[in-house]
């Protein structure tokens, strides 16, 4: 008889709960180093969940990115959604994508609560001078292992070629570019397989929304809570373009000032874990504890249920010689997307000696010598970052 212990004991068996248990210090140890935005994010799951733990194939983690991709809402967190469904099921779904928030939101509701008593943030760039660096190679040698999967045919390498022209160079809009390379590539591919396309129901993607504005005086919860729930409902691609919504949704409505949004922005931006997590350090402004508990719980809600959703039909995508064509060509995109990230991260971050020190030490690392974990290269290129920001 399998031996059964504690309150969840009640539904799960030990086995269950090693799987839940394991998720849930994957995904916090994860949201502790998480830096660098969505494409370093998917980096670190393609290192942990496929080449170290081995809970899927990389095509299936290809297939997850893909659709992620097209739903709103912040992409590696609910990647981290899907990678603990295909551990612990549903359960797992829950418990990674709180056990990735909650480092993220825990540090930006202590900033948060320091910045309202003493109107200021503390001084980081030391330390994040030596993160930004290491990510590249970390992107770099997830960009290497993804490609070499997406990459099926010369057909599929040049859509991944036209759709990082046109991300990097053109700067179109993610969303659209995913969109345009998996319909084109479902109609390209069918018609070259003249004849032997199956019939498919379309998937149509659905947007919550939510009206009306937050009264000016005092900020209750609740409102707080469905402010942020129709923000988290309509955000597509990565959390970066966040400013664009909620400058509109809270400074132009008097809610708050730029400025005040723009520290708020900053602080998800030099905090690990998902960029909305700005969305703790905003609530705390608008109604202190209650308020940073509500825009966290707002913000982050529609994600968990668009995975929930959204999970269990990629397989049968999968299975469907259209929406086969389809997922392929939004794959390939997705890794020209994150190729296009990289170039472009590398510009932004590599900026003296310093910095292209910490790169080559960081990508010796990844592709030179024996593996070594993100964490220990994020963790290493935030410490070198320092020591050399003091010569």
């Amino acid at each position: 008889m399998v031996k059964r212990e504690g309150l969840l004991s009640l539904f799960y068996d030990a086995e269950d709960m090693k799987k839940i248990l394991e998720v849930a210090g994957v995904f916090f140890k994860m949201g502790l180093i998480a830096f660098g935005g969505p494409a370093a994010h998917i980096s670190m799951m393609d290192d942990e969940i496929i080449t170290k733990r081995k809970w899927m194939k990389r095509e299936h983690f290809l297939d997850l990115i893909g659709a992620t991709n097209l739903i709103p809402g912040p992409n590696s967190t609910e990647m981290t959604m899907h990678c603990g469904h295909e551990r612990a099921g549903i359960p797992g779904l829950f418990v990674a994508g709180f056990s990735f928030i909650l480092p993220a939101v825990t540090i930006t509701g202590i900033l948060a609560y320091l910045y309202v008593e003493y109107g200021t943030l503390p001084d980081v760039e030391p330390f994040i001078i030596g993160i930004k660096p290491a990510v590249l190679a970390i992107i770099a040698g997830a960009v290497l292992k993804l490609g070499k999967k997406a990459v099926k045919s010369i057909d599929l390498g040049v859509i991944g070629v036209l759709v990082l022209a046109s991300s990097y160079f053109l700067q179109i809009n993610e969303i659209q570019v995913l969109l345009a390379a998996g319909l084109l590539g479902s109609m390209y591919f069918s018609m070259k397989a003249y004849g032997n396309s199956s019939g498919t129901k379309a998937i149509i993607p659905f947007l919550l929304t939510s009206s009306g504005k937050i009264a000016t005086g005092k900020v209750v919860a609740s409102s707080v809570f469905w402010k942020f729930l129709k923000v988290g409902a309509i955000l597509y691609g990565s959390g970066y373009i966040l400013f664009a919504y909620l400058d509109a949704e809270l400074v132009e409505a008097g809610l708050m000032s730029r400025q005040e949004l723009l520290d708020a922005i900053a602080v998800g931006q030099f905090t690990p874990g998902p960029v909305l997590s700005t969305a703790t350090f905003i609530g705390y402004q608008l109604g202190g504890f209650w308020g940073a508990l509500a825009a966290t719980a707002g913000i982050f809600l529609p994600s968990f249920l668009f995975v929930m959703l959204l999970n269990p039909l990629i397989p049968k995508m999968r299975q469907s010689k259209l929406l086969g064509y389809f997922l392929d060509s939004v794959n390939v995109a997705a890794v020209g997307i994150m190729l296009s990230v990289l170039v472009t991260m590398g510009q932004d971050s590599l900026i003296d000696w310093r910095t292209f020190t910490i790169a080559a030490v960081s990508f010796s690392l990844v592709f030179g010598f024996k593996k070594v974990s993100s964490m220990w290269i994020v963790l290493g290129g935030s410490v070198l970052g320092y020591l050399l920001f003091l010569l």
